[in-house]
C-alpha cells in the first residue's frame, strides 16, 4: 500500500482519479460501441482494479473512507425518488416476481455456500450477510451491512475483491448469453426480436448515448434533488441512532430486541425504507424533481470504481481462495434459479438475464446492461424493481447475518 505511485493521503489526487475516472467510464460507455456493450459500470470497476493492483494507486485511503461514508448514502435516495411502491407493482409487476424469484437463489446459495465452507473460512457469517444483501441490490447493499456487522477492514478487502472477480465474470457471461443458440432456443427473445428490426444506419449513436441523453434539467431541480437526499439521510441516520440508544441489545437482551435494534437502528435500513415510505406518499414532488437519476447514478459510478480498489488480487489466491469458492456458490445458484424458474414460469430470457443482473450488480449495471443490449422498454422497470433490491437486500441480508452468526 505504501508503495504505490500515488499515496493513500494524497487526498486531492485521488478525489481526482474516483470522480475523473467516473466521468471516464460514463463517456466511454457513451461514445464507444465496445464499451456500451461492457457498460460503463465494468470498467469503472476494473480500470480501478488494475490500477490499484499495479501500484498506482493505494490500495486504502481516507478518500476511499468517504465514498463509503457519505457518497454512499447520499446516492440512495436519489437512485429511490422513483421508488414509489405503487408504481413499481402497477408498472413492473411480473419482473418484480422474477426478480423476488431470482433473490430466493442468492439465499439458496448463501445458506448452502455458509454450511460446506463455514468450518474452513473464518469470519463466513458476516461475509454470508454481506454477500446475500449484495446480490439482492448490488454493492450499496454491501457497503451497508459491512458497516452494519462491523467486518474487519481485511475481511471486507477480501470479500470486495472476491465479489468483484465474480460479479465482472458474471456480467461477461451475462452479455454473452443472448448470442448462445442454447438460451434463445429455450426463451422467448421478444425484445431482441423487435431490435433486430432496427438498422445500424437508425441506431446512429450507442444506446447508452441515446438513454442517458440531454433532458431539461434547473438549478432548482438540482437544489431540490440534492437538498432533498441530504435531508432524508440526515433525518434518517438521526432516528436510526435514536432507535439504536432506546432499544436494548445485547447477550443478555431477548432475541425480539435484538432484532428491532437491528432493523431500526440500522442507518441505511432506515434510509432506505423513509425514502421509499416518502416517495410513495408524496408521488408528485419527486416526480416532478428532474435528474436525480442522473446525479444518484453518478455518484455510484464513484462507488463502482471505490469497489474495484481495495483489495489485491494475488492476496486473495494467498489468503481467502475459499471465498471465491463461497461468492462462486452464491451467484451460480442465483444463476440456476432464475433460468430454470424464469423458463418454467416463461418468463423471456432477456426479462430472465436484467432481472438476474439487478440482484447480483443491482439497478444500475442491470439498466445499464439493458440500455447496451437496445431493450429500452426495460430499463424503467428493471430500475424500478432494482431499487427496490436495495430495501429488500438490506432486510434479508441482515436476518441472514444474523441467523449465521448463532453458528
Amino acid at each position: 500500500m505504501e508503495n504505490s505511485l500515488i499515496q493513500p493521503d494524497d487526498i486531492w489526487i485521488l478525489w481526482a482519479f474516483l470522480a475523473g475516472w467516473a466521468a471516464v467510464s460514463i463517456y466511454l460507455e457513451q461514445n464507444y460501441k465496445w464499451a456500451s456493450k461492457l457498460s460503463g459500470a465494468i470498467i469503472a470497476l476494473v480500470g480501478a482494479m488494475i490500477l490499484a493492483n499495479v501500484g498506482i494507486i493505494p490500495l486504502e485511503s481516507p478518500a476511499y473512507d468517504t465514498v463509503w461514508e457519505y457518497v454512499v448514502p447520499l446516492a440512495i435516495p436519489l437512485l429511490l425518488f422513483q421508488a414509489n411502491i405503487r408504481k413499481i407493482w402497477n408498472e413492473s409487476g411480473r419482473l418484480l416476481l422474477l426478480f423476488f424469484l431470482s433473490a430466493a437463489g442468492t439465499v439458496a446459495g448463501a445458506i448452502i455456500g455458509f454450511f460446506l465452507l463455514k468450518d474452513i473460512v473464518p469470519g463466513l457469517d458476516q461475509v454470508g450477510a454481506m454477500m446475500t444483501g449484495s446480490y439482492i441490490g448490488g454493492g450499496v447493499n454491501f457497503a451497508a451491512l459491512s458497516t452494519k456487522f462491523e467486518a474487519p477492514g481485511e475481511l471486507v478487502s477480501s470479500a470486495v475483491v472476491a465479489d468483484n472477480l465474480m460479479m465482472a465474470l458474471y456480467f461477461f457471461i451475462l452479455m454473452a448469453l443472448p448470442a448462445i443458440n442454447f438460451f434463445t432456443k429455450k426463451f422467448k427473445t421478444p425484445y431482441m426480436d423487435e431490435r433486430s428490426k432496427i438498422s445500424s444506419q437508425e441506431r446512429g449513436e450507442t444506446e447508452a448515448a441515446s438513454y442517458w441523453g440531454r433532458k431539461e434539467m434547473s438549478l432548482q431541480d438540482i437544489g431540490l434533488a440534492v437538498g432533498t437526499s441530504f435531508a432524508l439521510v440526515a433525518v434518517s441516520f438521526f432516528i436510526a441512532d435514536w432507535f439504536a440508544e432506546v432499544i436494548p441489545a445485547g447477550e443478555d437482551t431477548h432475541i425480539i430486541a435484538n432484532v428491532l435494534n437491528g432493523i431500526l437502528g440500522d442507518g441505511y435500513l432506515m434510509l432506505t425504507t423513509l425514502t421509499m415510505v416518502t416517495v410513495t406518499m408524496f408521488p408528485r414532488y419527486f416526480e416532478g424533481i428532474r435528474g436525480a437519476q442522473e446525479i444518484g447514478t453518478y455518484l455510484i459510478y464513484i462507488f463502482f470504481v471505490v469497489i474495484g480498489v481495495p483489495a489485491s488480487i494475488v492476496l486473495i489466491f494467498q489468503n481467502a481462495p475459499m471465498l471465491l469458492v463461497f461468492v462462486f456458490i452464491v451467484v451460480m445458484s442465483n444463476m440456476l434459479v432464475s433460468f430454470v424458474l424464469g423458463r418454467l414460469f416463461k418468463f423471456s430470457l432477456e426479462e430472465v438475464i436484467v432481472a438476474s443482473n439487478a440482484n447480483i450488480g443491482g439497478p444500475t449495471t442491470a439498466a445499464a446492461m439493458a440500455i447496451a443490449k437496445g431493450w429500452t422498454k426495460l430499463v424503467v422497470p428493471i430500475l424500478l424493481v432494482g431499487t427496490l433490491g436495495y430495501i429488500v437486500g438490506n432486510y434479508i441480508g441482515t436476518g441472514i447475518g444474523v441467523w449465521f452468526s448463532g453458528f
